[in-house]
């Protein structure tokens, strides 16, 4: 496939993540009207911002099974429309129980949004140029998070959370038209390799995964780092500029906003600057211990330009995620490639749902302990479960050297 056309592919397979990248961070901005509007509590909160990525982590294997199988175009493309239900069943939900619903189905349908990409760069591209491509890739994905600053404040304060719904239903069916019309490439099956696998082969070598030692390791760093970051931007950004700050809903918007486009440029940055495999590890244990001093500045010291300053280092910082991708690629052979990748992924979005869930019963009872300001202990235990993770990944086995591919 020409390098264009490859190009061109991607960048319309990235509109899904985009919009799988809006959908996953609306909480931050739409956390106080749901509160106002279905009296939740910040653990009911929690739930609600962790729905969504407990079923799109969930739902990696058979994703990962199915790009394999059927192809990056039929995967995407199958799965994408359950989004657009579940953003129209969200803006329509009559209580709590539907909004979760409508926050599954999302999920489901964002699904393969992010792991398409990874894997069309992983079998398009030269192996030198993953961690840079993914980076370009991966800042494009973020432009979806603007959507959920200044915009989708000034549009919750103008009509209500429902019309953000109604808006991002629309955006995500353009986006399906987009891959739709653009997207094609050879389907995996009937190659001159041989026959296609079933999906008990597939299952199955799928788990063969985590009987290799070093999976461990990337499994469990990767359900940490990105999920501090979510948990931030995707959840308790907004309610902790307003209840600590007195911020109002757009102020906390604009904060929001600017996190994004400062997070644009980090995939692209760390895309350039890898260091390679010799000292990629080192980098990514430093990058995640930085990542929890940060957001123990923000449990331990109350300045509200202080909280900004941290908020947007993190998002900069969180860029480094393309050297935990071009970690993966490194440590399994090219047949393992979008496995590897969807155990990853799987690793990442469970990871965010558990950390969202957790978060929120830290709130809930620092609040039931009359604790004076409950992001204290949220903050607090981010940074915990960051320094934990970095340590796990330092002490638990390497992969092979000779089984990496740079």
């Amino acid at each position: 496939m020409p390098a264009r056309t490859a190009l061109l592919m991607l960048v319309a397979l990235t509109s899904g993540f985009a919009l799988s990248s809006a959908f996953r961070t609306v909480a931050a901005i739409l956390a106080a009207p749901l509160q106002a509007d279905f009296a939740l509590s910040p653990q009911a909160l929690g739930v609600f911002a962790a729905t969504f990525h407990f079923s799109f982590g969930a739902m990696q294997l058979f994703m990962g099974i199915g790009i394999d199988l059927y192809g990056v175009r039929r995967t995407i493309l199958a799965a994408f429309p359950l989004c657009i239900a579940g953003a129209v069943l969200s803006a329509l939900a009559p209580g709590y129980g539907a909004l979760l619903l409508g926050q599954t189905l999302i999920g489901v349908g964002c699904a393969p949004a992010f792991l398409v990409c990874t894997v069309f760069i992983a079998r398009h591209f030269a192996p030198q140029r993953f961690a840079a491509i993914s980076g370009m890739a991966m800042a494009l994905g973020t432009l979806g998070m603007l959507f959920t600053g200044t915009p989708l404040a000034w549009l919750v304060q103008q009509w209500s959370w429902r019309a953000g719904f109604w808006v991002l239903a629309l955006l995500a069916l353009l986006a399906w038209l987009w891959i739709w019309r653009s997207v094609h490439e050879p389907t995996p099956g009937g190659t001159p390799e041989g026959p296609r696998e079933s999906v008990r082969e597939a299952v199955l070598r799928f788990a063969s995964l985590f009987t290799l030692p070093h999976t461990w390791g990337i499994v469990v760093l990767g359900a940490v780092t990105y999920a501090a970051l979510i948990s931030l931007r995707g959840l308790w950004l907004g309610p902790m500029l307003i209840e600590r700050h007195g911020f109002s809903l757009v102020q906390s918007g604009n904060v929001a906003l600017a996190l994004s486009v400062v997070a644009l440029a980090g995939p692209m940055l760390f895309g350039r600057i890898d260091p390679g495999p010799a000292t990629r590890r080192r980098w990514i244990v430093a990058c995640t211990l930085l990542m929890a001093l940060l957001f123990t500045a923000m449990a331990v010291l109350h300045a509200a330009w202080l909280d900004m300053a941290c908020m947007l280092l993190i998002g900069l910082l969180s860029g480094y995620l393309i050297l935990q991708y071009a970690d993966v690629r490194a440590a399994y052979p090219a047949a393992l490639t979008g496995r590897a990748m969807a155990v990853f992924t799987m690793a990442m979005f469970l990871g965010v749902a558990a950390m969202q869930w957790f978060t929120g019963l830290v709130a809930s009872l620092a609040k039931a302990q009359a604790m004076a300001d409950p992001f204290v202990a949220v903050m607090a235990s981010i940074a915990a479960l960051l320094a934990l993770a970095a340590l796990g990944f330092r002490l638990l086995p390497q992969p092979p050297r000779e089984g990496g591919v740079g």
